[in-house]
């Protein structure tokens, strides 16, 4: 494997400025202060979001609110990738326009966004920190989901938050992945833990949690192999990893993220069921969401596992991970602004 990394994947030394919380409720009024404080998010979700003001555009155009414009309406969201869900906001927007709760289509906006936030109630929490060092976070996913970079993002991310970081080389299967890990690990200057390609992957785990707690880092970030949730060998040693992480400190791993590679829709959900069969997932980081138009799959797999998403892929550079926010997210894909402006 060659020694340099990609130019877009080479650490920014400048940390991303982070949107400040009070902020948030001005997007779904303010494109233009959307653009300032989400702008990595709301570039992510352009696909997504461009779908869907195509038709909305057409739709608000001059028109009334009436029996004809909902059902325009549902169809244009359910052919988003918003899919089901999208039919089940306009069903409860059907029920609120016969009760006449609303009334004009200008009230439509804030309707939709005000249910799709209280779909992903629940969906957003920071990274847990264990009372005492270090806090063990167990990395799963199938290859190809974007799982080493992502391994690489949020130890970077940590970094930026002043916390020291180890990483534990557990994806012993795959020919490239302890030498990719071990590289990124040398970039970012973090010690890492690893053995030789086939070794067993939960000795290695003890040996990174050993090395995690007698040199007192803060948060151990643990590979496992990139195994297909349809693989029952690789699913059982997962279980094993677990139990071996247990022994040395019981109440680790404190979190269990699942990789999902957020363009391959209705197989990410089936993922996300299958993993939970076989490690307690405790949050999820949704990977190359800037490579689909599918930022709607987040409610499908919500519905599937009901976790909360820790971080979003938003770019391919090495600081394009952001802490999931439920309003962030639903605002960056509904821009009614534009629409009501056609």
């Amino acid at each position: 494997m060659a020694s340099r990394l990609p130019s877009h994947l080479t650490p920014n030394l400048t940390p991303a400025p982070r949107a400040p919380d009070s902020l948030v409720a001005a997007v779904a009024q303010n494109p233009d202060t959307a653009a300032m404080v989400f702008g990595k998010l709301l570039s992510a979700l352009k696909k997504t979001r461009d779908v869907l003001t195509a038709g909305l555009a057409r739709l608000f155009s001059g028109r009334k609110l009436d029996e004809q414009f909902l059902d325009e309406l549902e169809e244009i969201l359910y052919n988003s990738d918003l899919g089901p869900v999208g039919t089940r906001v306009v069903q409860e927007l059907k029920v609120a326009y016969k009760k006449r709760e609303v009334k004009e289509t200008a009230e439509v906006p804030a309707f939709l966004r005000q249910k799709l936030v209280a779909m992903l109630a629940g969906c957003e929490a920071p990274l847990l920190r264990a009372p005492s060092a270090p806090t063990i976070v167990m990395i799963v996913g199938v290859n190809g989901a974007g799982k080493t970079t992502s391994i690489a993002k949020l130890a970077r991310h940590l970094q930026q938050q002043g916390h020291s970081v180890m990483l534990g080389a557990g994806d012993t299967f795959r020919a490239a992945a302890v030498e990719q890990l071990t590289l990124w690990a040398g970039r970012l200057g973090i010690p890492i833990i690893k053995q030789a390609m086939g070794a067993d992957p939960a000795a290695v785990a003890f040996d990174a949690v050993s090395a995690a707690i007698a040199r007192k880092v803060d948060y151990l970030l643990l590979d496992t192999a990139g195994r297909l949730h349809t693989q029952k060998n690789l699913m059982t040693e997962l279980e094993k990893i677990v139990r071996v992480v247990k022994k040395q400190l019981p109440d680790a791993p404190h979190e269990t993220l699942l990789v999902l590679d957020a363009t391959t829709g209705q197989n990410a959900i089936r993922q996300a069921s299958e993993f939970a069969k076989s490690a307690p997932i405790t949050g999820l980081i949704l990977a190359k969401m800037d490579g689909t138009a599918k930022g709607g799959a987040l409610f499908g797999i919500r519905d599937a596992l009901p976790v909360p998403v820790k971080f979003l892929g938003v770019g391919e550079g090495i600081d394009d991970l952001e802490p999931f926010t439920v309003k962030g997210f639903v605002d960056a894909i509904l821009q009614f602004d534009k629409a009501n402006s056609a």
